[in-house]
């Protein structure tokens, strides 16, 4: 007999025996039902927000990197200063580098925005026209101001779509004054949808305005003073060299001495990725560690349940004995048992963490799917712990001396 033939007349024992105890056999593999959903589910949520991460960071811009002041330290105690960045930080980054594209500085602040009877919350971005470019922002109606609003500080702004949903419902903005603070500003765009940025904003409620009315009207600040300048290489190949420059230039504007702490941060979109991604990977573990405890138990449920089983079919085992099966034949027959019982947890798991999928991604709005890499990975684990659990009854079968089973009552 092949072992293609013994394997199918194993497969066909083991349905058999399942279908006399069906409510047996469904508690037996409750647990790996439970294992194997956790696992589905917890990979394709990982990898939703994983791409939703690159995405993020994406939004930031082709090939962006953003410096940030950093507050000095003094006699070891951090004083959180001001911010040292100005202007002319960021025209010398596009001067004096040969792997810097574009270099945009920018204010930040909240501010409450107001249209007739409709106000919001938004945040309010005072900058240089070239900040759209190096952050591949495009406005869905209308434009964007020119270099003349920026020298005579027009009170004109770009507005989030989000911004637009609050205060103009879907009535056209453009042309519209809308309201900061004392001062009105005039709508004269409507940027595309971003979504979230890397840092957690909402990119699409949001304002932005020339930076010089920005410091007119919005803010106070020391003259050329900014919050952050973002800057863009030339390449995604020149990133890590970009940003080794803009350091040095940095560090030479703002006088800082050998082996003095840097009073700024230069930031990449690959770090943004690399720390989000870390995060994400931790969790991901966990997660799975406490799934795999689930599938250890029911791995274990599968192996009392089959121990059972051999014990309650001693004299048919002899039978089969007596009659010419060897032992490889009733290895064979306990073990394909044990694995269509995983593999059925492992289908019904699968089956469960497919539907979990389809409601989270429509409650979090995530592009989230299980592909085949997924299914094989959840069906390929369920029939290993079937395998490997059922094991040790398929053996004690095995070896049973059939005078003695024949026997056993």
């Amino acid at each position: 007999m092949t072992f293609l033939s013994r394997f199918l007349s194993a497969l066909w024992l083991a349905f058999r025996a399942v279908s006399r105890n069906k409510l047996r056999a469904g508690l037996t593999t409750l647990g790996i039902t439970i294992g194997v959903a956790a696992v589905v589910t917890v990979t394709a949520l990982a990898t939703g927000a994983r791409q939703g991460v690159m995405a993020q960071v994406s939004a930031l811009g082709n090939n962006a990197l953003i410096v940030f002041p950093r507050s000095s330290r003094t006699s070891g105690v951090r004083n959180d200063a001001t911010s040292k960045l100005n202007e002319l930080d960021a025209k010398a980054l596009t001067r004096d580098s040969t792997s810097i594209a574009a270099a945009v500085p920018f204010l930040r602040s909240a501010a409450v925005a107001v249209y007739e009877s409709e106000n919001t919350t938004t945040s309010v971005i005072g900058t240089r026209l070239q900040y759209f470019s190096v952050r591949g922002w495009a406005v869905s109606d209308g434009e964007v101001w020119s270099t003349n609003a920026e020298s005579v500080a027009d009170k004109v702004c770009v507005i989030g779509v989000e911004t637009r949903k609050k205060l103009f419902g879907a009535g056209d903005p453009i042309g519209k004054s809308v309201r900061l603070g004392r001062f009105y500003f005039q709508v004269i765009g409507v940027l595309e949808e971003k979504g979230q940025s890397p840092f957690g904003q909402n990119q699409d409620e949001i304002i932005v305005v020339p930076i010089t009315t920005m410091r007119s009207s919005i803010i106070r600040s020391r003259p050329n003073e900014v919050h952050a300048i973002l800057f863009s290489a030339t390449s995604a190949e020149t990133t890590k060299q970009a940003k080794r420059q803009a350091e040095v230039i940095l560090r030479d504007r703002h006088r800082l001495q050998e082996g003095q702490e840097d009073d700024f941060e230069v930031r990449s979109q690959q770090e943004f990725q690399e720390l989000q991604d870390t995060i994400f990977g931790y969790l991901t573990m966990l997660l799975i560690g406490v799934a795999a405890v689930s599938l250890v138990v029911g791995g274990i449920g599968v192996m009392n349940i089959m121990l059972v089983s051999v014990a309650e079919r001693t004299r048919e085992i002899g039978i089969r004995m007596a009659i010419g099966a060897r032992e490889a034949d009733i290895l064979i027959q306990f073990l394909v048992e044990a694995l269509v019982l995983a593999t059925i947890g492992g289908f019904m798991g699968t089956a469960i963490g497919w539907g979990l999928i389809a409601i989270f991604a429509k409650l979090l709005s995530w592009n989230i799917t299980m592909d085949l890499s997924t299914l094989l990975l959840a069906l390929g684990t369920s029939s290993s712990i079937g395998l490997l659990f059922g094991f040790l009854p398929a053996r004690r079968a095995a070896r049973l001396d059939p005078i003695k089973a024949l026997g056993r009552e």
